[in-house]
């Protein structure tokens, strides 16, 4: 019985797509794909204990439910990856799932004691983690696998002790183009739309006192403490864009512009940050009043198309207002 020429020539198309589609994505970049080892590449040499804990790693399925790429849109796992870092590593164990934690970057991060308990008893130190106990594991598996644990992402280094995710940092790279966020003009730009939407909760002097902070347990920013110095243009840009999680800061990327969220940072920038005046009683928190009279005033200085750059902080660029001011003011709206 001759066979169907139609059955035929369809096993043969079904044959060539398949063909296809495996040269197009497996074999061809196989031979043609050769990244250059980065710095953050790690060379495991066969019977050391690190190669050893990878074998390890790899025997007890970690990587079903953690990965090891840190992504471009990601946040608070540390620098991106790129294919150089991989260039030892076959095969991979890059994970597709992230039923726990990335680990691309988790070199480093903590003392090999609190790798081995995470191991043994991962409640003990993220309690409500799903992780299983890995106790049946020997202590000379244990060694090996900590041993490699703390070589994933070692060597990749961030930029800054505080730095923006790397999506902000390139979305920063073009809107620097249009702002000078460290001129006068920008930084009183920004003083008005800080005074609309920030003051409420940073206070008018950015010392985390505004009115609403009072019902707040996550209390606002202090933007006086020595440490916002550490914070660059870029990161300074991605936390005015996204707020800080855990906290009731909006995510002023969804209302504002880019410009203007610059002009914010350029005025933040401005404010002190040698020492940290704090927040200890009601005394120190901002009235109403405070706020209207910043904000009348520059909306005033708008309308008469007056812009007076912050050249220097210096107290008197905020005017605290009293009970007589806030009774005047209250009529001018």
């Amino acid at each position: 019985m001759r066979p169907n020429i139609n059955y035929l020539i369809a096993g043969v198309f079904v044959a060539l797509i398949f063909i296809t589609i495996i040269t197009v994505t497996a074999i061809l970049p196989a031979m043609t794909f050769t990244p250059v080892p980065s710095e953050a590449a790690y060379k495991y040499e066969p019977g050391s204990p690190e190669a050893i804990g990878r074998m390890i790693y790899r025997r007890e399925g970690c990587f079903y439910c953690h990965s090891q790429f840190s992504r471009y849109q990601d946040r608070e796992m540390g620098e991106v990856v790129n294919a150089g870092d991989y260039v030892y590593e076959t095969p991979h164990v890059l994970g597709s799932e992230r039923t726990g934690p990335d680990l691309s970057n988790i070199g480093g991060k903590y003392p090999d004691a609190w790798h081995w308990t995470h191991h043994v008893n991962p409640r003990v130190v993220k309690p409500g983690s799903i992780m299983p106990s890995f106790s049946y594991l020997s202590d000379e598996e244990m060694t090996y696998l900590v041993a490699y644990l703390q070589t994933v992402g070692a060597k990749r280094k961030q930029p800054n002790w505080v730095t923006a995710p790397q999506e902000y940092r390139d979305r920063w790279d073009k809107v620097k183009e249009a702002v000078d966020i460290n001129s006068s003009a920008a930084a009183n730009a920004g003083r008005g739309i800080y005074m609309q939407n920030c003051a409420q909760c940073h206070g008018v002097e950015g010392r985390g006192n505004g009115p609403t902070s009072v019902s707040m347990q996550k209390k606002p920013a202090n933007f006086t403490r020595p440490f916002y110095k550490s914070y660059d243009d870029a990161t300074w840009f991605w936390r005015v864009a996204e707020g800080v999680p855990g906290t009731r800061m909006p995510r002023w990327y969804k209302s504002l512009s880019d410009e203007s969220m610059a002009y914010v940072a350029a005025f933040v920038k401005t404010l002190p940050q040698d020492n940290e005046e704090a927040v200890t009683s009601y005394d120190d928190v901002d009235i109403p009043g405070a706020l209207d009279e910043n904000f009348w005033e520059i909306e005033a200085a708008k309308a008469h198309g007056h812009n007076n750059p912050l050249k220097d902080y210096a107290p008197s660029t905020f005017k605290a207002a009293g009970a007589d001011d806030t009774a005047t003011h209250g009529g001018a709206h």
